[in-house]
């Protein structure tokens, strides 16, 4: 069911002339008080939650539509909104692994097109920043561990759990750094934003705390996914 919902969506994305869905949700809802993700995770079980994840990739892009599984590492366990605050989770690194990463796991060996990072601190993993702004969490966790390839998304920059710390161009430059290839904004200010991190990422390549090279690899990946 999970699987013909996702072809139907798709259907409708594609006679719309879209062909990228930042969805699924595979956030475990581990926290009934979380309260971002609600009904968008398809539940409590990690097991279940894979399953109805892959469903919905192989559905959507079966149709030729693009996922972007999120928000890992996930964030279903906070009772913070990262729209407004830097949501923390404090669990053990084990805890991490077998409640949240499962769904991500196989995602990933779905061939999902593109994973989507979290506004949130796992203090097991990184006590410092959120995973979009860790290379703990992006590229020594995701990228070599797990062995993820493809495009990495942040989530919108513009939220208070990204941006209000660093301010927007000081969080896009260190997503790229920790392993980012695509930086999403939200639906306010966006070409202000665009101006401000364009302006900010010269900067930090400028003054070398950014290697063009990143920028590079990233480039290549987005090509790969639009050639998709």
């Amino acid at each position: 069911l999970t699987y013909q919902v996702a072809s139907s969506i798709a259907a409708d994305l594609a006679a719309n002339g879209v062909n990228y869905n930042l969805a699924p949700s595979v956030d475990v809802n581990s926290d009934p008080d979380n309260p971002v993700i609600g009904v968008r995770s398809f539940g409590a079980d990690p097991a279940r939650v894979a399953a109805h994840g892959v469903a919905y990739i192989k559905g959507m892009q079966d149709a030729g539509i693009a996922t972007a599984a999120k928000h890992f590492p996930g964030q279903a366990a906070a009772v913070a909104d990262a729209h407004h605050a830097l949501p923390t989770i404090d669990v053990h690194r084990s805890t991490v692994r077998a409640r949240e990463l499962p769904p991500f796991v196989a995602a990933i060996q779905s061939d999902a097109t593109s994973v989507m990072t979290s506004h949130l601190v796992f203090t097991a993993l990184d006590p410092d920043e959120p995973a979009t702004l860790s290379s703990r969490i992006l590229h020594l966790l995701l990228l070599d561990e797990l062995g993820y390839d493809g495009v990495l998304v942040t989530d919108a920059l513009d939220m208070q759990g990204a941006s209000g710390k660093h301010g927007i161009a000081g969080a896009a430059v260190r997503a790229i750094l920790a392993g980012a290839d695509l930086l999403l904004l939200g639906s306010v200010d966006g070409e202000e934003h665009c101006a401000q991190i364009r302006a900010g990422v010269a900067e930090a390549i400028s003054e070398g705390r950014l290697d063009v090279k990143a920028l590079e690899a990233a480039a290549t990946r987005v090509d790969k996914l639009r050639a998709w």
